[in-house]
């Protein structure tokens, strides 16, 4: 079995594609379910992001695990496969564990360096664990990539490369208003904050610490509108590290209202259609003599793209921040983040092929103790008059020489396993010691049993 990736991003289709190719959260479960279903696959999931779909398998067939992943993502997204597959790359082994270690450590992000991709990789890994439709490999390789994406962040200076979306997305609304930074222009402002998961939860926290002296966090679950805005009241609270702002929570239907008396509005939501039209943007407008700031982060998009054209209204949204990153310039420790990247994928495939071979090294660990058990067996027939203590000394001599002999060829054969190339000696153990390969996978899933069990509520 093979990784895979197939998948779509900001640097392989415009933003209109990514639009419509979009996955709820059902979605997302089908589309993993489907995946398993499909004979190529024996384990997948998926990375969504408001800006990449990506799903990721283990696969037997290069070329019918690429067609069959490409059409699950037809199917799933609504995008047809044939206007699809322009914009779909894909990654095959040691190259697609690169690419999700680049992405984990903000390489191919928007806005290189920010952060928010590692809880989204966190929540693929959820989803997959919980669905089990992650197994050993993708589990691994998650793991791991969590572990790479915060070893950047900390040894580099990787978050000087840029700032998370939200912060770049503030900056571009500042940009060519008054010359002012985000804290000066945003203090006073009363904010709008359509929708509370991770991103918004992430705005409402931004906006809070540069200034602005209201937020009103509306949501379609009020429960969940007001846990945050309960989170952002609290001066020591749990959302990086709590605000102490004004903050209160609304239904969604009263975000026609509070439109009017906002400065800032940024909305995140997981709608699949307009949150707001551009006439309910022109009619929060009228009369106004203040400019409406407006901050889309979502994808499909929540505000009609007509916003550009109201006069007193700037809007920016994924479109024109993907614009404006691709010319943002790269930190010198961008070099560095690909170097640790290089070398944590070299540890990760010779791990992973160290790991194929154990079951088969196990296997016939247990058939020489079978060896043993029945050699010792046969001599007690042949004596049966050796006392416990000659019996147990002849047990243990006989042991302690299979032992030797097989120490040096086991040891050897990891090292040569674990590298490039490396894969052919456990077919040449099993080969050399005709062991039953039954044996050999019944010691693999085991082994994938207690990974699994092992992995749950590990992210």
């Amino acid at each position: 079995m093979s990784l895979l990736v197939v998948g779509l991003s900001h640097r392989s289709a415009p933003v209109s594609i990514l639009e419509r190719a979009a996955l709820a959260a059902d979605t997302q479960a089908k589309l993993l379910q489907d995946t398993l279903a499909a004979e190529p696959a024996a384990e997948g999931t998926v990375l969504a992001t408001c800006n990449r779909i990506e799903l990721y398998a283990d696969v037997d067939k290069f070329h019918a695990g690429v067609a069959e992943l490409s059409t699950l993502l037809a199917q799933h997204s609504g995008v047809g496969l044939d206007e699809l597959t322009p914009y779909l790359y894909v990654h095959y082994e040691d190259r697609a564990v690169h690419h999700l270690f680049s992405v984990a450590c903000g390489l191919d992000s928007m806005v290189v360096g920010e952060g928010q991709i590692l809880g989204q990789i966190k929540d693929a890994l959820a989803l997959g664990q919980e669905l089990h439709t992650a197994g050993r490999l993708l589990n691994d390789l998650f793991q791991q990539a969590l572990r790479v994406g915060k070893r950047a962040h900390s040894e580099t200076g990787i978050d000087r490369a840029g700032q998370s979306l939200v912060t770049f997305g503030l900056e571009r609304l500042v940009d060519g208003t008054d010359g002012s930074d985000v804290d000066t222009w945003a203090k006073g402002k009363k904010a709008l904050v359509i929708g509370a998961g991770s991103m918004s939860s992430l705005a409402a926290a931004t906006l809070a610490r540069s200034g602005v002296s209201e937020i009103v966090i509306a949501n379609r679950t009020l429960a969940r509108a007001e846990r945050l805005a309960q989170i952002l009241n609290e001066p020591g609270g749990t959302l990086r590290g709590g605000t102490g702002v004004a903050a209160h929570a609304v239904e969604m239907v009263a975000v026609g209202d509070e439109l009017t008396r906002a400065d800032v509005v940024v909305s995140c939501t997981g709608a699949t259609g307009l949150v707001l039209t551009g006439d309910d943007i022109e009619t929060a407008v009228q009369g106004r003599r203040t400019p409406l700031a407006l901050l889309d982060l979502a994808m499909p998009r929540d505000i009609d793209a007509a916003a550009h054209r109201v006069p007193g209204v700037r809007l920016v949204d994924i479109e024109s921040l993907a614009e404006a990153s691709a010319d943002a310039p790269m930190a010198a420790d961008v070099d560095q983040v690909r170097g640790i990247v290089s070398d944590e994928v070299a540890a990760f495939g010779a791990a992973q092929r160290a790991a194929h071979i154990t079951p088969t090294v196990v296997a016939l660990r247990t058939m020489a103790a079978d060896v043993v058990a029945g050699e010792v067996a046969r001599l007690e027939g042949r004596l049966p008059g050796l006392d416990d203590k000659q019996r147990a000394e002849i047990t243990q001599t006989v042991r302690r020489v299979v032992d030797k002999l097989l120490h040096a060829p086991t040891v050897r054969v990891k090292q040569l396993a674990s590298e490039p190339g490396g894969a052919g000696y456990a077919d040449a153990l099993r080969t050399l010691f005709d062991l039953d390969p039954e044996t050999v996978a019944a010691v693999s899933r085991a082994d994938l049993n207690d990974a699994d069990v092992k992995n749950r509520g590990r992210v």
